[in-house]
């Protein structure tokens, strides 16, 4: 299996508005820039970084990641210029992962995994993390709020093998001020701050 993993990443000095009440700005892109190193590190096999963030593609770089150009126009158009171009390059099974994730470490098991795979936010709104076969170049991104329900009924669309992973470190994002009270058992998420 030739696996990539797919990563959009904005620019860092914007990012986690919503967390501003708790989390100056340059708190924030500290914050921004150490949990995407943490994704992009763990990440296994080949990962591509959809970016036109100059930091970004630089850290990235730094850490081993290809870098394909945001094509603008949001999230959607990101992951999929990734997903397109991993299969170009010759992947046969993509991941679609956020940046912001805090625990990443489990995310070689879940590529490994058969058929369709979506790992919503612990809320059950957001989707974490899509893996897709590369014959499901078909598939259509929904990112969004909501978008879990959106991506389900498009993983029905096209697959009958799809696996829902509700429980998992993978689900937990850092978006808003409750989402830094991580759970014990995942470990001391601290060192992402600094």
């Amino acid at each position: 299996m030739t696996a990539a993993v797919v990563i959009p990443l904005k620019g860092f000095a914007a990012a986690k508005g919503r967390l501003a009440e708790v989390l100056d700005p340059p708190e924030r892109e500290a914050l921004a820039r150490r949990l995407a190193s943490g994704v992009i590190s763990a990440a296994p096999g080949r990962v591509i970084v959809v970016t036109s963030d100059a930091a970004a593609a630089r850290l990235a770089t730094d850490l081993g990641a290809s870098i394909v150009d945001d094509p603008g126009g949001g999230l959607n158009l990101a992951a999929d210029a990734g997903r397109q171009h991993a299969i170009v390059t010759g992947a046969d099974r993509v991941a679609v992962v956020h940046a912001d994730l805090p625990f990443p470490a489990t995310l070689a098991e879940v590529l490994a995994s058969e058929g369709i795979v979506l790992i919503p936010d612990r809320r059950g709104d957001g989707t974490n993390v899509i893996v897709l076969p590369g014959e499901s170049d078909d598939f259509t991104f929904s990112y969004g709020p909501g978008s879990f329900a959106r991506h389900l009924t498009e993983a029905h669309r096209v697959s009958d093998r799809i696996h829902v992973i509700g429980d998992s470190p993978l689900g937990w994002d850092i978006d808003i001020p409750e989402d830094l009270d991580t759970p014990a058992e995942w470990g001391n998420w601290a060192a992402c701050r600094s």
